[in-house]
């Protein structure tokens, strides 16, 4: 078996393939520990699906009870989960890490700075995947397997090059990331600051970090990242007391377009997982959730096709399975994102959301996989 992408995804896979005896091995391009833009946060269900697998990579990280949701003209409600129900906030980085080491220790062979293209395959229109074109201090070589997973994030070479996967049509959106250290005002929640053409995510770390994303649709923005986060911050007047004295850690990094669409999640001999399976917008903060339980759900269809299932239909049973499970997270995501995408339906949400805040309470909780009470 391989799988490509070192990901929570790809971890996660890896893992579950490796415990059922099977030999693995883990592709990424990256050496770890490496930086990754991300929202930092691990919701409720994210943290319950990896402490199922018996994985605690994040216990270290602050705790997370809520969300602040803010809109334009001064709106905002908060959505707190129940009593005893956290979420964790923990760097990319370390996450990445310690599921990267979780998987060694499960007999995963975890090759680093192995950059996967694409696939060998066979049968033209209809190809069977056979293993990947791997590329390793400078040599490339092909590596075969009985199957394949990829895990290799939103951007996968191996999805778009088989035309599994597209970016979506609309709304298209960009996110630029940066860490920053001396905010003030921060709780034990994180932030969601939606305005018409963009939002501003704000996440506390340990190590006195915080976590700011803009997300925008002005792709022309992102020519001068740092200046785009220092204007969205400077244009939000309460962002802008907290920041007053804040300091940027590190250099901003870019990553877009963000929404990924994905119809039949794998061929022949290659099973998606995780972002390359489609990635979701990163302002319902469930995206780490999502590639988590589609990396389990991939992997339990590789044991079955393994198992004297026929390998061939395993992306459609794979997809099924998505769609049954994920299916109506993905829909709530994509309305969503096209609420936030129309200035006049933000408008009337803000406006309501000041009438009640209990839709806010509601969709926090749904989003965070705990019960809405």
């Amino acid at each position: 078996m391989i799988v490509v992408g070192g990901g929570p995804a790809g971890c996660v896979a890896a893992i579950v393939l490796a415990r059922a005896g099977l030999r693995v091995r883990l592709l990424d391009r990256a050496t770890f520990p490496r930086e990754k833009l991300c929202g930092d946060t691990l919701n409720p269900g994210a943290l319950a699906t990896l402490a199922r697998l018996g994985l605690h990579p994040a216990d270290d990280g602050l705790p997370i009870r809520g969300m602040l949701v803010t809109g334009p003209g001064g709106a905002q409600a908060r959505g707190w989960y129940p009593a005893g129900v956290i979420g964790r906030a923990i760097r990319r980085l370390d996450l990445d890490q310690r599921l990267v080491q979780a998987a060694a220790q499960a007999g995963v062979t975890v090759i680093e700075g192995a950059r996967v293209d694409s696939v060998v395959a066979s049968g033209g229109a209809a190809p069977h995947v056979t293993g990947v074109r791997a590329e390793i201090r400078n040599r490339l070589s092909p590596m075969p397997a009985r199957l394949v997973v990829a895990a290799d994030g939103r951007s996968s070479r191996i999805a778009h090059g088989l035309s599994l996967a597209r970016y979506a049509r609309a709304p298209r959106r960009w996110a630029v990331g940066r860490y920053f250290i001396d905010v003030a005002g921060l709780g034990d929640h994180g932030e969601m600051h939606v305005r018409a053409g963009r939002y501003i995510g704000v996440a506390p770390l340990p190590a006195g970090l915080t976590n700011v994303c803009v997300v925008t649709t002005d792709r022309s923005a992102l020519r001068d990242p740092g200046s785009l986060i220092a204007g969205a911050i400077a244009g939000e007047p309460e962002l802008a007391d907290r920041f007053a004295r804040a300091r940027p850690e590190g250099r901003p990094v870019s990553l877009g377009p963000l929404a990924i669409e994905c119809d039949l999640p794998g061929a022949h001999g290659l099973l998606l997982a995780g972002d390359a399976a489609g990635f979701v917008d990163p302002m319902t903060g469930d995206g780490l959730r999502l590639a988590i339980r589609g990396a389990e759900l991939a992997a339990a269809e590789c044991l079955n096709a393994l198992d004297g299932g026929d390998a061939s239909s395993a992306p459609m049973r794979l997809a099924i399975r998505r769609r049954r499970e994920l299916g109506r997270r993905l829909r709530v995501n994509r309305l969503l994102r096209s609420l936030t995408g129309s200035e006049r339906a933000l408008r009337g949400a803000a406006v309501a959301t000041r009438v009640s805040t209990w839709p806010v309470q509601r969709v926090v909780r749904y989003l965070g996989d705990v019960s809405a009470g």
